[in-house]
């Protein structure tokens, strides 16, 4: 995308703007997707092309022409098979498969450690039992602790889900209150004539990127990514003077890979080669700040420039604006408060412990009835409840990379190709399309437009509403051009 926003998938649709870009020219810089936007004053790009002074280079530039980073921007590339196993789950594909039978989306590869050890001890109990002495316990036991395990593990999931519940909703307000402060920006603020009409242009369009910036800077801070230079961020914030910019980190956005053992050790669910998601935030030796705080106070300056600039002159639309600001900020605590308060740890581990306890006693309860067969039934069992467990955990911080944590990648595109949207034609003109020929204003009753229908007496027109009432859609739409020209005749002796 241009101006900033980040790129679509290779899948998606192309704009219907595109289609007329043939007629037009496209500038360089937009055509290669430039992510270098150069800040430097007119003045100073003037006076260096006589060489009487070097133009500042701006961040990005800093960054792109960096002896050790070369600006390699965060590009989580990876292969097919990798992403199908890791998350978020990319919505727009659908699979025919049984919804039994999928594996993406599915916890089963963080089960097969568990689900192995499981089998091996309840192996141990079978063939002990059966070759040396008999370890088998009275069943009594799968009923009472069987209600305990049930009770601990709705509380677990209808806790997680609730968290994972509210983040959903978070972004759903995020995206709604981006879409209403974008259409005030572009469509209910004026525009002067000129060249400041033209900077008035330049400056909507900023604005609309620093609201897109305000999603992805979010998105970034949830999953504990504390810098600026990722690539769908550095372009539509990198101007900003933020403390994010400078505490910039090349290891953050250009982390060592990862060994074959901690990769496969994440794979696998295993808790000793997961790293702390906050390890990026405790080793900055600079001052983080808050990004997207520090996003809204450039937002809510701008608002402030128009109101004194006579271009958002409607008092309503300036409370409105400032209202909506007011909310993103909300959004941004709301989705703090589920991201710093998951469930007590306690909680936790008492319901991982009664989890555990119950799947290894329970070999014990099973040999008598079941001899041989108590492996494979406890193995079942465990996956069962440990399946139940482990997406609680997973489904806990609805904001992270596994494959069912929210597609907030998704999300920001979305915002994205919406402001793409808005901006791809001028605030409309009332004139343009409401008195125009095919603008059917009574339709289906009357396939007349809006000129025709203005010639007419407003008695005419009180009579054909009444009569799409009585008509109804379905008649109305069958023979629509006959009744409002009997309608016509009757009442006032003229046809259309």
């Amino acid at each position: 995308m241009t101006d900033g926003h980040s790129a679509p998938p290779a899948d998606a649709p192309a704009p219907a703007a595109a289609a007329d870009t043939a007629a037009a020219p496209v500038p360089a810089d937009v055509r290669s997707h430039a992510v270098h936007h150069d800040a430097t004053p007119a003045h100073e790009k003037e006076q260096a092309s006589v060489g009487r002074i070097t133009p500042r280079p701006t961040f990005l530039e800093h960054l792109a022409t960096s002896r050790d980073s070369q600006f390699h921007l965060d590009r989580r590339d990876s292969s097919e098979l990798e992403r199908y196993f890791h998350g978020p789950r990319n919505m727009e594909k659908h699979s025919k498969w049984p919804i039994m039978m999928r594996m993406h989306g599915s916890v089963m590869p963080k089960m097969i450690l568990p689900l192995l050890t499981v089998a091996i001890w309840s192996t141990a109990v079978t063939v002990f039992s059966k070759k040396v002495h008999d370890l088998g316990i009275n069943n009594i036991l799968l009923t009472v602790l069987g209600f305990v395990v049930g009770l601990a593990l709705s509380f677990r999931s209808s806790t997680a889900y609730e968290r994972w519940a509210d983040g959903r909703k978070y972004w759903a307000q995020l995206v709604q209150t981006s879409r209403n402060l974008s259409r005030i920006i572009w469509i209910n603020t004026g525009e002067r004539e000129g060249e400041e009409g033209k900077d008035d242009i330049l400056r909507k369009l900023s604005a609309m990127n620093l609201i897109l910036a305000f999603a992805v800077a979010l998105k970034h801070k949830l999953r504990f990514e504390p810098d600026i230079a990722y690539e769908d961020l550095a372009g539509l914030a990198g101007h900003l003077d933020t403390f994010a910019r400078d505490a910039h980190d090349r290891m953050v956005v250009n982390p060592p890979s990862k060994t074959m053992w901690k990769s496969a050790g994440e794979y696998l669910g295993v808790s000793f080669a997961e790293s702390n998601p906050r390890k990026y935030v405790k080793r900055s030796k600079k001052p983080l700040g808050h990004l997207p705080l520090e996003i809204l106070n450039h937002i809510s300056a701008y608002i402030d420039s128009c109101v004194t600039n006579g271009t958002m002159v409607s008092t309503l639309h300036q409370g409105q604006a400032i209202t909506m600001v007011g909310t993103l900020n909300e959004v941004m605590t709301g989705m703090e408060r589920v991201l710093d308060t998951p469930l007590p740890t306690a909680y936790s581990i008492a319901i991982a412990q009664i989890s555990w306890i119950y799947i290894l006693v329970l070999p014990f309860q099973l040999y008598n009835a079941l001899s041989w067969i108590t492996i494979p039934a406890s193995i079942v069992a465990a996956y069962i409840i440990l399946g139940l467990a482990t997406i609680g955990s997973e489904i806990e911080n609805p904001f992270g990379q596994d494959v069912n944590d929210l597609p907030l990648d998704s999300y920001c595109r979305q915002i994205a190709l919406e402001i793409d949207i808005m901006t791809a034609t001028p605030r409309p003109n009332v004139d343009d399309f409401m008195s125009r020929d095919d603008n059917l204003v009574l339709f289906p009753l009357s396939q007349s437009g809006y000129p025709e229908w203005k010639d007419r007496s407003l008695e005419d027109i009180r009579g054909a509403l009444r009569t799409k009432v009585v008509v109804g859609p379905s008649t109305a739409g069958s023979d629509s051009s006959t009744l409002v020209e009997n309608l016509s005749t009757k009442n006032s002796g003229h046809s259309v």
